[in-house]
Order: structure tokens, then C-alpha cells, then sequence
């Protein structure tokens, strides 16, 4: 366990995600997605569902503000959105406000997956319920002053910290 670290999101989770560079693509998928025969890297997720994997991915991920979409799920042939989609949106704009979730319609979000850095294949039983995520970048100014202050100066103390 670690503090502030959502416990779905075990080592090898956390060390692809931390290993992902500004652009690179994670899909999250359904039970029914054939996730390993599609990934370069596929972590397991089985038991969870994609929004809860969705939100916890989303608590340490910065999307990428820097490209007119950065998040995107498919388009179901019967209908135009699901009840997964509707958790998919509200999630991206708890942790992301002000990004939309984009729709890609059949080989083009499939396609989209394949190429994906990570494949996260969740338990979701609720069919659609893919999305994909681009990471982008954490700024200076969203570190924490302590972080900045022990990358240059060492360990500093608590009272040089706070102030």
C-alpha cells in the first residue's frame, strides 16, 4: 500500500503508467475486448470494472491538454451512448474538467486500441465499455513546493517547506 496511491493500481500498473511519455495512448476495455491478442502491453484488471479502473488511472494521469481531444470511446451501433459512457464522462470531468470524452466510430477507435502504449483489460461486463486515454504532461507550477525543493536543495526541512 502506498499513501495517496489507489490500491487498483498495483506495480505493474503504476510502472507502465509511469513509463507512458506525453502523447502515448492507454485503453481501458471490457471483459469482451480481446485485450491480449491487441496489446503491446496489456496489464490485467479482471474483478474491476472500467470505471473504476478509469478513476483510479485518472487520479494520477494528466490527459493531454495540448490536442483538441484527448479521451475517446466507441460508438455502439444500436444506440448512440450507453450507461458506462455516461460514468466515463462524468469521471474524465471530475479528475479532468473542461475535457470532453470524443466518440470514434467502429475500426477507427478499434484501430485506435491496437496502437495503444497499454492495454488495461478490466472485468466490465457492460458492453462499449472502452475508452481511451492520451497522457499528457504535469507542469512545474502543479508540483508540490516541497517536491521542487527537494529535487534542488536535498531533503529540506519541514519549517523551509511551509514557508
Amino acid at each position: 500500500m502506498l499513501k495517496g496511491v489507489d490500491p487498483l493500481l498495483g506495480p505493474d500498473l503504476l510502472r507502465a503508467l509511469r513509463a507512458m511519455g506525453h502523447g502515448d495512448e492507454i485503453a481501458i476495455v471490457d471483459a469482451n475486448y480481446p485485450a491480449e491478442a491487441h496489446a503491446q502491453r496489456c496489464v490485467r484488471a479482471d474483478g474491476h470494472s472500467a470505471s473504476a479502473m478509469l478513476g483510479a488511472i485518472l487520479s494520477v494521469l494528466p490527459l493531454d491538454r495540448m490536442v483538441e481531444n484527448a479521451a475517446f470511446r466507441p460508438v455502439p451501433p444500436d444506440r448512440p451512448t450507453h450507461p458506462v459512457h455516461d460514468e466515463f464522462d462524468t469521471i474524465v470531468e471530475i479528475h479532468e474538467p473542461g475535457v470532453a470524452v470524443r466518440t470514434l466510430r467502429g475500426e477507427a477507435f478499434y484501430n485506435r486500441v491496437k496502437s495503444a502504449y497499454l492495454i488495461v483489460a478490466t472485468g466490465e461486463r457492460r458492453l462499449y465499455g472502452n475508452i481511451i486515454l492520451r497522457k499528457g504532461v504535469i507542469h512545474e507550477e502543479t508540483t508540490a513546493p516541497t517536491d521542487r525543493l527537494a529535487r534542488t536543495h536535498g531533503t529540506p526541512k519541514l519549517e523551509k517547506a511551509v514557508q
